[in-house]
């Protein structure tokens, strides 16, 4: 891991680049604290669009319960009254 600060990276950016392409990590820093990364680019990885819910996981509710019912006034907490 390779740590310089703004000017420093500033004028050695090729060879700050070079190392990079080399596997390493550089770590960019402000008044010696650490502010962004620069890391070997990965290709992304591309997500199955195929994939589906697993119907055992789906919830089960109680007979006659209905999510989207509106609470009556004594099931509300006191300080939301």
């Amino acid at each position: 891991m390779i740590t310089a600060n703004m000017h420093e990276a500033k004028s050695r950016l090729s060879e700050l680049v070079k190392a990079v392409e080399g596997g390493e990590i550089v770590i960019l820093q402000r008044n010696g604290k650490p502010v962004a990364e620069i890391h070997p680019y990965s290709k992304p990885r591309k997500f199955r669009r195929d994939l589906r819910p697993e119907p055992s996981l789906r919830p089960i509710l109680a007979p006659g319960y209905d999510p989207a019912e509106p609470l009556s006034d004594d099931e509300w907490p006191e300080e939301c009254r």
